[in-house]
């Protein structure tokens, strides 16, 4: 078997396997943005996130506040890397017709 041909397989096993994990991840982290709201001088946080076409929202701590956000901005960072990912592995099955 051609040696590129045997590299570009290997390549898109990995982006299979690291897609099937990013998926797993992202199913774990929360979804939507935080918002404030300010009443009588005090601020309350909530996620505003979509379930269907209804748009929900769930109060959050002050507490927990930062690590939401945190996990936000992974949940954001995967979904870029999962858009990659597919990019890559369409160029790696167009690369691969014919011989597989």
């Amino acid at each position: 078997m051609n040696l590129i041909i045997s590299t570009i397989q290997q390549e898109k096993q990995r982006i299979d396997f690291m897609l099937a994990h990013y998926r797993v991840e992202l199913s774990e982290l929360p979804k939507g943005t935080i918002a404030e709201k300010r009443t009588k001088g005090e601020t309350y946080y909530y996620l505003k996130y979509r379930e269907g076409k209804k748009v929900l929202s769930r109060y959050l701590r002050q507490n927990d506040v930062d690590g939401v956000r945190g996990r936000l901005e992974k949940r954001k960072h995967i979904e870029t890397m999962i858009k990659s990912l597919q990019e890559e592995n369409a160029v790696a099955v167009k690369a691969l017709e014919g011989y597989e």
